[in-house]
């Protein structure tokens, strides 16, 4: 897990293929607000343990990250949702809305129902080929990858950077969680109620913020968010990983909606 700074606390999700290394960058901007940020690993990814017989779904996934917030000590938070920390933790904050202050939504994807996962994503979950090509997905060709996907800025993330990423997913287990959780996908007609249908329903201070060159992530996928929420997105230079890009105007944006609250 990763902490830094004092005050109220915002919690912040990630999604696949990174862990709370991503926030990295994010976290000293939000302390200088007065802001205590708090990223923690989801299971199978980053640091966190990689059980075999865990429930890496989004619905058991965002179980265990109200588990986690208890267990954290937070009663009420600002809540930051990236890539599939969307889903997994909406499956929290639809159930407790009350303990959400704010919500600053990220290049992710709510509007599930049918959703097919990026060509990165699905070459990667068969059990067998996918194990094989995160092994041997190094180097050169690997960062190319990440950064033609993820990074605009190549600069603000240098390679030894990148290649964080890749160790922390391959972790202790080869990546085999990894694919469970990429497995696990539920692209539903009822999540996908669960989710906007919760957005509409909660009225919590909200503001999307998207990068404008994201390959995984569209407008098609940002528009439901919107409409949902009821504000209009703020769109960046940016890949799929703004917090890489553009970690100040992240945090600009998430401390400026945490005052306003």
């Amino acid at each position: 897990m990763r902490e830094q700074g004092s005050g109220e606390p915002v919690v912040l999700m990630h999604g696949v293929p990174a862990s709370s290394y991503l926030y990295r960058k994010v976290l000293p901007f939000l302390a200088a607000r007065g802001l205590r940020g708090v990223a923690f690993d989801l299971p199978g990814l980053g640091l966190a343990e990689r059980p075999a017989g865990f429930d890496y779904t989004w619905t058991g996934l965002g179980r265990w990250t109200g588990e986690a917030i208890d267990g954290l000590g937070i009663d009420r938070c600002h809540l930051v949702l990236h890539d599939i920390g969307g889903p997994i933790g909406l499956e929290w904050a639809v159930r407790n809305r009350d303990r959400v202050k704010t919500l600053t939504v990220l290049d992710t994807l709510l509007a599930v129902d049918g959703f097919r996962r990026h060509w990165t994503m699905a070459m990667l979950a068969p059990p067998v080929i996918g194990r094989v090509l995160l092994e041997t997905n190094r180097g050169p060709v690997a960062r190319w990858l990440f950064y033609s996907n993820g990074i605009a800025n190549r600069s603000a993330t240098p390679p030894h950077e990148v290649d964080a990423y890749f160790a922390l997913l391959r972790g202790d287990d080869g990546g085999r969680a990894f694919q469970r959780i990429v497995r696990g996908f539920e692209p539903t007609a009822e999540k996908e109620q669960l989710y906007l249908g919760g957005l509409r329903e909660a009225g919590w201070p909200g503001r999307v913020l998207w990068g404008d060159s994201d390959p995984a992530l569209g407008a098609d996928d940002r528009r439901p968010i919107e409409e949902a929420l009821g504000v209009e997105a703020t769109v960046i230079p940016a890949k799929h990983f703004l917090q890489e890009d553009q970690a100040p105007a992240v945090a600009d944006e998430i401390a400026d909606l945490a005052d306003s609250a």
